[in-house]
C-alpha cells in the first residue's frame, strides 16, 4: 500500500498512541547488608595492605552500608574466581532476586504476570543463555507469547534508555510492560592492585534490583514524556567495564565529574526541558543517579538546584551504595510524591548522559 496524504490518516486511525505511565515499582537487595566500615576492616584492609590511600577512599565515599550477593569476607578467594565461576553464581543469585522484585512491582501496580505484553531486563554484571529474561518469564508464569528485551553492558545509565524503549512499546502497542534492572557487582571483586580506579570501584559499587511497571493511559503515576541523550566520544576511555579472565574490571577516571559538568546543562536544560517550555526551576523532583558524591555535587552546581533537591540521591548513595543500573529507579521510587515535572538522570560509559522527563499525576 502506498502511504500518502490521503491514506495516512486511515492508517494512523488503526491504532492511537497511548500515554505510557509508571503505575508500580519495587526494589530488592540480596540478603547480606554490611557497613562500609566492616567491609574495610574485615576484607579490604588486608586486600589493600600497605596502601593507606585506599582507606581514605573508602572513608570518603559517602556510603555507610551496602548489600552484596557475594560477601568477600566469607567467600574464599573471590578475587581469583574465573569469569565462568562468576557467571554461574550470577544466574544462581539473579533469578530469585529478580523474581522477588518483579512480583512486588506487579503487586504494586495491581497486575498479574499474564497481563504483561513485554518484559525488559537490563543488566551488565552477568550473562547466560537462556538469559535472565527468559528464565524469569518461565519462573513467573508469563505468557509464552510475551515479548522480551534484554539490555546488556550499558552500565549505570541503562535504566533510562531501557525505560524509553519500554515506554515506546506501551505507547505503540497499548499493552502493559515491565522493566527490571538487576546488578550483582559484588561478583567482580578484583585482585589487589594499587590502581586507584579499581579502589574507587571497590569502594562504591553494590548489588540491587529495581523494577517499574508501565501501563497505557493510566490516570495516576509517572507519565514518561520524553527521553534524551548525549555522548562525548572523545572521553570513551574515561569509563569502561572490561570482561577479563577474572570477571569484569571497572575503569573509572577521576575526570568523569569534569566531563559531566560540561554536558549536564545542555542535556537537561536545552534538550529535555526547553522543548516542553520548562526550566530546572519548574521541576518538582530530581531522580539523579548517585554515581558518587562529586557527581551529585556537579549536577547540583551546574543546574543551580536548591540545596535539598538531591537529598534522595544522597540518601540512596549512603544507605545502598552505587548499585549501577537499578539505582536511578530506586531514587525515583523514594522521591516525595509531588505533582508535576520530574527529571530522571543517569550517566555511564561513552561518556553518555541520559535524561527522562516524567510528569506525575
Amino acid at each position: 500500500m502506498r502511504l500518502d496524504a490521503e491514506t495516512a490518516p486511515a492508517i494512523r486511525g488503526l491504532r492511537t498512541v497511548a500515554r505510557p505511565v509508571i503505575t508500580g515499582s519495587s526494589h530488592s537487595f540480596p540478603a547480606t547488608r554490611t557497613s562500609q566500615d566492616d567491609l574495610w576492616q574485615d576484607f579490604f584492609l588486608e586486600h589493600y595492605d600497605g596502601f593507606p590511600l585506599a582507606r581514605r577512599i573508602f572513608e570518603n565515599s559517602g556510603i555507610s552500608s551496602r548489600c552484596t550477593a557475594v560477601d568477600p569476607r566469607t567467600e574464599k578467594g573471590v578475587s581469583q574466581w574465573s569469569t565462568g565461576q562468576r557467571m554461574s553464581r550470577y544466574i544462581e543469585e539473579a533469578v530469585p532476586l529478580g523474581k522477588r522484585t518483579v512480583t512486588a512491582a506487579l503487586e504494586s501496580a495491581g497486575l498479574a504476570p499474564q497481563d504483561l505484553g513485554l518484559l525488559a531486563v537490563a543488566s551488565c554484571t552477568g550473562y547466560t543463555t537462556p538469559g535472565l529474561d527468559l528464565r524469569l518469564a518461565d519462573e513467573l508464569g508469563l505468557s509464552t507469547r510475551i515479548q522480551r528485551l534484554f539490555v546488556g553492558h550499558m552500565g549505570c545509565y541503562a535504566a533510562v534508555p531501557a525505560l524509553g524503549a519500554v515506554s515506546d512499546f506501551v505507547a505503540a502497542r497499548g499493552r502493559p510492560a515491565l522493566l527490571l534492572c538487576l546488578e550483582l557487582t559484588s561478583l567482580h571483586v578484583q585482585p589487589p592492585t594499587r590502581d586507584l580506579e579499581q579502589v574507587v570501584a571497590h569502594a562504591l559499587f553494590a548489588d540491587a534490583a529495581a523494577a517499574v511497571v508501565l501501563e497505557p493511559d493510566a490516570t495516576s503515576g509517572y507519565e514518561v514524556v520524553d527521553v534524551v541523550a548525549v555522548t562525548d566520544h572523545s572521553t570513551a576511555d574515561h569509563m569502561s567495564w572490561q570482561i577479563t579472565d577474572l570477571g569484569f574490571k571497572m575503569g573509572l577516571s577521576p575526570k568523569v565529574p569534569d566531563v559531566l559538568a560540561q554536558h549536564v546543562g545542555e542535556v537537561v536544560r536545552d534538550q529535555l526541558l526547553a522543548p516542553h517550555g520548562l526550566t530546572p526551576a519548574d521541576v518538582n523532583g530530581w531522580a539523579v543517579h548517585p554515581g558518587g558524591k562529586r557527581i551529585l555535587e556537579v549536577v547540583g552546581e551546574r543546574l543551580k538546584l536548591p540545596a535539598d533537591a538531591l537529598d534522595t540521591s544522597y540518601r540512596v548513595l549512603d544507605e545502598c551504595g552505587n548499585c549501577s543500573s537499578p539505582t536511578v529507579l530506586m531514587v525515583l521510587e523514594q522521591l516525595p510524591h509531588a505533582q508535576g515535572p520530574v527529571v530522571a538522570l543517569a550517566f555511564g560509559p561513552g561518556l553518555t548522559l541520559y535524561a527522562a522527563l516524567l510528569r506525575r499525576s
